[in-house]
């Protein structure tokens, strides 16, 4: 469905230092720096998966799905999505496509967002049956209620979310590319929109391709992750592989008094929060640390779980390895 070889971006910015004489001298005279913002970026993607495509600020997350999407052309490389060149822009591709970013929104203000539905269906050409039965499928996968009678303006942020993901669904689109969905939104609404994205996915098989600054958005949805730092991917593959190859130990938590002395023989300490423990443990020694805690006294409400995403991610910018962690 998606495949990238060697994408290269390059943006030629003109730079200056402040202040009056600068601009002035900027007017007849020009310096130019290159920003790679995507630098050799090579990745395949299969129809119905559901990918995560992480990195830091700047990394060239939203360059490179901008590029998918047809807004930006390649400086260089070969990009196809649904057999279609983006750059070019064919009604067919566009109707194939959607991106949807967290921090724009295409629903008209002062106007109910049925106003830009309707619109939105006679710029992709929808015919009105399957306009109608696509809007009572997303009117009850998102609970829209009478969200789309009321002024875009009077929408809290999680309700405009909703709509703008029916906007940009209206024309049932086979690859979705969603920058930031849930910025901004409380947990609750986080949960809302994880489990329509899923539900839209097993549905329609469609294909879902998402950057996210929240980890549980992608431990959710995306089994496998690309990450990207610097223009270059660092990592492609399964996210638990990723999680195991940059934090292989298990994080250890009970409730329940314990000496100090007896954490220090278990594991490192990582927190411990009024009654609450939390260990990291090695895999090897987790049945001995367990066996030791349930044989205790007062141990209670034990749980074992992976290190959260969001360590294995500042350990692996940090490091920034040159080559990708084995994958399994």
């Amino acid at each position: 469905m998606i495949e990238v070889r060697d994408l290269k971006k390059h943006f030629k910015v003109h730079k200056r230092p402040p202040g009056l004489g600068a601009a002035l001298r900027s007017i007849v005279h020009r310096t130019y720096q290159t920003v790679e913002a995507v630098d050799g970026v090579s990745f395949r993607i299969e129809r119905g998966e559901r990918v995560g495509f992480l990195g830091p600020n700047g990394a060239g997350k939203t360059t490179t799905l901008k590029v998918l999407s047809g807004l930006l052309h390649p400086t260089s490389g070969e990009v196809t999505v649904a057999g279609h060149r983006p750059q070019r822009r064919a009604a067919d591709f566009l109707r194939q496509i959607t991106l949807v970013m967290g921090q724009k929104q295409q629903l008209i203000w002062d106007l109910p967002p049925a106003e830009t539905w309707t619109l939105n269906r006679a710029v992709f050409g929808v015919n009105p049956a399957d306009f109608d039965r696509t809007l009572a499928e997303l009117t009850e996968l998102l609970e829209l209620g009478e969200l789309a009678q009321k002024p875009t303006r009077q929408l809290s942020l999680g309700e405009r979310m909703k709509c703008e993901l029916a906007a940009a669904l209206l024309h049932r689109p086979t690859t979705l590319f969603l920058d930031e969905p849930t910025i901004g939104l409380d947990v609750s609404m986080q949960v809302t929109i994880r489990e329509f994205i899923r539900a839209y996915n097993q549905r329609h098989d469609a294909t879902v391709m998402l950057t996210s600054h929240y980890m549980d958005d992608v431990v959710a949805l995306c089994p496998r992750v690309i990450v990207i730092d610097g223009g270059h991917i660092i990592h492609d593959g399964d996210l638990r592989a990723l999680v195991k190859a940059m934090l292989p130990d298990k994080r250890v938590s009970f409730s329940g008094a314990a000496a100090a002395d007896v954490l220090a023989r278990l594991g490192r300490l990582v927190s411990r929060d009024g009654a609450r423990t939390t260990l990291e443990v090695p895999e090897a020694r987790l049945r001995e640390v367990i066996g030791h805690l349930l044989d205790g006294d007062g141990i209670g409400d034990l749980a074992i779980e992976d290190p959260p995403l969001e360590d294995v991610m500042r350990k692996l910018f940090k490091g920034k390895p040159s080559e990708p962690p084995d994958a399994g």
